[in-house]
């Protein structure tokens, strides 16, 4: 996640606000030369970086950070906020837009807040912690409308209110972090943006609390016994990562500590100090990657300890979920996006449902009870392996899953004359493969189901189904990841007779 909210932190300012970024502290954003006397821009096309300009925040942008005009030119200021008038100092100019940074806060937004997290101008992981829980639901609305808006082009949008959180806070179930040394103590978490700076977020306010406790005594127990951290740019140590996953309702914790070594130093006494010390773990896996690529986990786990699965509940669904299982991180929320995808299918007990990407299975398998048949299709081996053992585990009979790509399979069910009424798809960020769009438009099912995490590219694949002979009936943001700027979206498709 790129990181945009600020924390207030740094010296006085002519006018200070909570939250507001000061120039010493956004320094290290300018390029060189940046830090030159700035001037105060007249016109956008004279505008060079580290000048000034005053600037009206109209809405938050993809990434959290402010968006306003100046001279109709787009201006993004991270850390800004809708309804506020800021300073800011051009950081880089484009022909189509600038990119800021805050100054001084001239007029302040009515949800402007100061951030609960210590280290939240650090880390990285939040964006919005500096607007107040309304502010930010208002502002993820905002974003898919204005998603639509620019790619589909429709004047109503038909967007429901967003499905928020009683409290927007400690509902994070894994957390998945980096192991360095800080002032010379070893600790876990997230690297500062633009940096190889390693911030301690082992207080996380939005994780599950007991989840923090988990990895601070982890990378304690590992401190205590020597067990070095691994360099990147030496090579050296051992210990990449803790990953830590908890079930809800049990509390039962899954640790996966990844190593660059198939054995971690002292790694006996490493399991026995954790097992009398943290009995809520019952699963203690290593996972080794040697690779110097950015991906956490390499090929080969193993559990040194416990089980090999611990199980989860979601409404009326069992998953037993292995250390590299997929499952959603916010699981009162998916609750909420499981049931709006059930309504948008609004099966009758005998459709065929096809869930294009189905992962471990977890959608297919909440709207099984309510189909005639659910085909669930994922190109992850061990995905698919996870889902049937969690269809076996439901006692579903009617879930099948395939391994493979949905642009290949689904067009081999249509020549085959099986035609789903109900096609469902959850791609990444990137949206929909095209050939999947063309494949889907061909098969013509009634009702079209898509979940994104990308209301850009998901108002963009709706374009091509709108032109395809679809619908748009509506659009349900749900609120998964509060205090970031990330919104995820369910919509409608029907098939236009």
């Amino acid at each position: 996640m790129t990181k945009s909210g600020t924390a207030g932190q740094g010296k006085q300012m002519k006018k200070k606000t909570p939250g507001s970024k000061t120039p010493e502290a956004s320094a290290s954003k300018f390029p060189r030369g940046a830090e030159r006397k700035p001037k105060r821009a007249e016109t956008a096309e004279d505008i060079g970086v580290g000048d000034l300009m005053v600037v009206t925040i109209k809405r938050i942008g993809i990434n959290g950070e402010g968006v306003g005009y100046f001279k109709r030119k787009a201006v993004f200021v991270p850390g800004a906020l809708p309804e506020e008038v800021v300073k800011a100092k051009a950081v880089r100019v484009e022909p189509t837009y600038i990119s800021a940074a805050l100054v001084e806060i001239e007029k302040t937004a009515r949800h402007r807040k100061m951030p609960e997290c210590p280290v939240y101008d650090a880390c990285g992981g939040c964006q919005l912690q500096h607007m107040d829980y309304a502010g930010q639901l208002a502002a993820k609305e905002e974003l898919v409308r204005e998603a639509f808006r620019r790619y589909v082009g429709n004047a109503s949008v038909p967007v429901r209110p967003i499905l928020g959180m009683d409290d927007p806070w400690r509902y994070r179930n894994k957390a998945q972090l980096q192991v360095g040394y800080s002032q010379g103590r070893m600790i876990a978490g997230l690297y500062k943006a633009g940096t190889h700076r390693l911030v301690d977020i082992s207080g996380c306010p939005i994780q599950y609390p007991f989840i923090n406790e988990v990895v601070r005594i982890v990378a304690d127990i590992a401190a205590r016994l020597s067990i070095p951290a691994y360099d990147e740019k030496t090579g050296n140590g051992a210990l990449r990562t803790i990953v830590a996953r908890a079930a809800r309702h049990t509390g039962d914790v899954q640790l996966t500590l990844i190593s660059a070594q198939p054995r971690l130093p002292r790694q006996d006494r490493l399991i026995a100090l954790i097992r009398e010390r943290l009995p809520m773990v019952k699963t203690i896996a290593l996972n080794v990657n040697r690779s110097s690529s950015p991906l956490v986990f390499g090929e080969k786990t193993t559990v040194l300890w416990g089980r090999e699965h611990i199980r989860e509940t979601l409404g009326h669904l069992s998953f037993d979920l292995s250390p590299r299982s997929f499952f959603q991180l916010n699981p009162e929320q998916t609750e909420k996006l499981y049931e709006t995808v059930a309504e948008a299918a609004d099966l009758k007990g005998g459709e065929l449902v096809v869930d294009a990407y189905c992962g471990t299975g977890t959608i297919a398998l909440w709207l099984a009870p309510r189909a005639g048949e659910v085909r669930g299709i994922e190109a992850v081996e061990e995905a698919v392996a996870d889902a049937r053992r969690n269809a076996e585990l439901g006692g579903f009979t009617n879930a099948r899953f395939y391994v493979g790509r949905a642009e290949t399979l689904l067009p081999q069910w249509v020549a085959q004359g099986i035609r789903p009424d109900v096609v469902v798809v959850d791609p990444p960020r990137t949206g929909c493969d095209a050939a999947l769009l063309k494949a889907i438009i061909h098969a013509r099912p009634q009702r079209m189901v898509y979940v994104s995490c990308n209301p850009s590219t998901l108002a963009k694949d709706c374009r091509i189904l709108l032109d395809g002979g679809f619908r748009l009936e509506w659009l349900q943001p749900v609120d998964m990841f509060p205090q970031t700027s990330h919104v995820e979206c369910v919509i409608l498709l029907v098939r236009q007779e």
